[in-house]
């Protein structure tokens, strides 16, 4: 009976799950990711400690920020340990808030088994791509299959070629689920694909076209400042969205600025599975500082809850498109700056910009770039009496002090 392996990866499902961030060295600097996403043993020495990228329910295995790195508890090491003690590292760290014992996980088996006939899909590093060290890798692999019969004794490991897998065999399966450890979850990767070939040809199609707007999109970010590929911010399925994935981008700009706009509302309806350019716009919201923490900072906050409303509801999209826009959104975790007496925030959206396009090109079309201006308790009270005469005083009153979209705490009001 041939024997069976599955894909490794973490529950991001769970309600109110914890979210790790990177790992840190004694003296509070972040390790690099890659030592422990090669596939070989780890040579640290001192204190290494996990941060909460955002805090909530802690479980048994979760992945630290953007890498495939294990963070596991005491427990579940011990499955590991007593399974595939040659596999494996397990380096004692402290997660801030927790008392437990846990352990990350360092796979250092690698094992060359895809079977790429058998897969639904994979692409290889060519010299195109720039990368001479990864050169005859894989650039991406859907729907992976394995050959069994090359995995040997090998209980977990990486796949070469696709290091960011993490594949276990079906005892450490049972054992962690025997266990009742919260947070894995698990994918078989041996036997035949359970795609027909028209699935396989829609799920291509699919990602074909979300890769070609995303490229469209992160070339105009580029021609805006530095696009930062640092920052992590976890990608959330959303229905509401065309692409039903919910992206963020963060672009440094001059003057030390920090420019967040949505990455995906421009997105093709996947659904139909044909080019457009979804709601056929961005947002943009741009501060007047380098923020560091994105995810913890109001900006993004601010942004996320107008992209949700935007998203949510056509007519304010039609609203958008049209011009000019104010609307207000929970002011939970905001700044008391922006606080009104209701426990709500008001933004305008739409003011024209000198530093920020107001289109930007697809091969899917054009997609209107939205800016998002953070409005004082003050400024609102002006629109709310003056209606869309003060939307568009408050604008010109932007424009000519300089301010234009640029959302600032520290200001004074225009009205």
């Amino acid at each position: 009976m041939a024997k069976r392996y599955f894909d490794l990866f973490e529950d991001v499902y769970i309600p109110n799950r914890w979210a790790l961030g990177s790992p840190l060295d004694e003296g509070n600097q972040e390790l690099r990711t890659w030592l422990f996403e090669r596939g070989e043993s780890a040579h640290l020495s001192g204190h290494t400690r996990i941060p909460l990228y955002a805090p909530g329910k802690a479980l048994d295995f979760s992945f630290v920020a953007g890498a495939t790195i294990p963070v596991v508890h005491a427990r579940v090491a011990a499955v590991f340990a007593r399974l595939a003690p040659s596999d494996v590292q397990l380096i004692p760290v402290e997660v801030s808030g927790q008392s437990e014992p846990y352990v990350l996980l360092n796979i250092t088996r690698v094992v060359k088994c895809i079977d790429d006939e058998a897969s639904d899909e994979v692409r290889y590093v060519t010299p195109e791509h720039g990368l001479p060290d990864q050169l005859g890798g894989y650039r991406s692999v859907i729907g992976m299959r394995i050959d069994p019969t090359r995995v040997g004794d090998a209980q977990v490991f990486r796949t070469w070629g696709w290091k960011v897998a993490i594949i276990v065999s079906e005892a450490i399966k049972e054992a962690l689920e025997e266990l009742g450890a919260t947070g894995p979850k698990f994918k078989e990767v041996t036997g035949p694909s359970t795609l027909s070939a028209e699935e396989r040809t829609r799920n291509r199609k699919s990602r074909e076209l979300l890769e070609t707007a995303a490229t469209a999109r992160e070339a105009a970010w580029r021609t805006l400042g530095s696009l930062d590929k640092e920052v992590f911010m976890p990608i959330a399925m959303s229905g509401s969205w065309p692409g039903q994935r919910q992206l963020w981008s963060v672009i440094r700009r001059e003057a030390g600025r920090t420019l967040l706009v949505t990455h995906g509302l421009s997105d093709p309806f996947i659904e139909r599975l044909e080019p457009s350019v979804g709601f056929g716009l961005e947002l943009a919201l741009e501060v007047d500082a380098a923020v560091k923490d994105i995810s913890k900072g109001w900006p993004l906050m601010l942004l996320e809850r107008v992209a949700d409303e935007v998203a949510g509801h056509e007519h304010v999209r039609e609203s958008v498109k049209a011009g000019l826009f104010s609307m207000e959104v929970s002011g939970k975790g905001m700044p008391k700056a922006l606080v009104i007496g209701e426990g709500r925030v008001a933004v305008l959206l739409g003011v024209a910009s000198r530093s920020l396009p107001g289109h930007f090109s697809t091969p899917y079309g054009e997609v209107k770039l939205v800016t998002v201006k953070a409005l004082l308790p003050s400024e609102l009270a002006y629109l709310l009496q003056h209606g869309a005469e003060g939307q568009a005083e408050l604008a010109r009153r932007f424009v000519e002090l300089g301010e234009e979209h640029l959302s600032r705490l520290r200001r004074k009001p225009v009205a």
